[in-house]
């Protein structure tokens, strides 16, 4: 990405997020430009960033001004904005950029044809962990982009985490897993809590063992050439106490549930598209 000019289009938390990769990573600030919705917003970014930020309250053309003259330009506006957002930055978009999207549900297709043949488009699909730079990013190309824009989309998600380059056919499936998954995990959490304070433990007990207890399992798992399933097994003592939660959970059928939510989390995605 050296020597690149970077525009994020939509500088919120997931925008934010990879200004703080990239800027961690050491990508001149001089080099990045941002719009945001808010003139406090955008004066916050311009102070602890020191790049140059446009304001939506103060100019409707902020996002054009952001996009003119980058190299690269993250679209990272809501998912019912993207399109409208690309016919309105168009004319900015100089011949031979490169456009990523980090919106659900809209096809590099789409937004081919929002923009024109002047630019190239690669989709992307972070997740919220890319926040505290531990996020996964799927990435798929567009008609138009080549090996070269591949290799630095992902240089540029590497900055928040890990990243898998996929067809674009699978990037909704990706979704479901990386994508939701987070949720899926403080879903957990917030259940796993609830136990606990029924147990008897207080808000700050229960907060303080849950917390640790999934960082210290992610942590292991991570650092660990075992499987899941053999993690859990070393866990699992017969006939001990985890072998009777586990039961309970085989006599749920979660694994049917997480399959059956996966699917039913893929099915609106393609809506989502669909609807585009």
């Amino acid at each position: 990405m050296e020597n690149n000019r970077i525009a994020i289009i939509g500088a919120g938390s997931m925008g934010g997020a990879i200004l703080s990769g990239l800027i961690a990573a050491g990508t001149s600030a001089g080099s990045i430009t941002a719009s945001t919705a808010t003139t406090e917003s955008a004066k916050a970014l311009s102070d602890k960033f020191a790049i140059k930020s446009f304001a939506l309250d103060a100019s409707a053309s902020a996002n054009a001004e952001a996009a003119k003259d980058a190299d690269i330009l993250l679209i990272a506006v809501k998912p019912a904005k993207v399109l409208a957002t690309l016919e309105e930055i168009k004319a900015s978009i100089k011949d031979g950029a490169l456009v990523i999207s980090v919106a659900a549900g809209v096809t590099t297709k789409a937004m081919e044809q929002a923009i024109g043949s002047k630019a190239s488009v690669i989709r992307a699909m972070p997740n919220t962990p890319s926040i505290v730079g531990h996020g996964v990013t799927g990435i798929a190309k567009g008609a138009s982009a080549n090996d070269a824009q591949m290799a630095i989309a992902k240089e540029l998600f590497e900055t928040v985490g890990q990243v898998l380059v996929v067809e674009e056919d699978k990037i909704n499936a990706l979704s479901t897993i990386s994508g939701s998954g987070p949720a899926y995990v403080f879903y957990f959490a917030e259940k796993l809590m609830t136990a606990a304070k029924k147990m008897g433990f207080s808000e700050r007990e229960a907060n303080l063992m849950v917390r640790s207890t999934l960082l210290g399992s992610a942590t292991l798992l991570a650092a660990s050439s075992d499987s899941p399933e053999t993690l859990r097994a070393q866990v699992t003592s017969p006939n001990g106490t985890t072998m009777q939660a586990t039961a309970r959970f085989d006599e749920a059928n979660l694994e049917k549930v997480f399959i059956e939510a996966t699917e039913a989390a893929l099915a609106r995605a393609i809506e989502l598209g669909e609807s585009k």
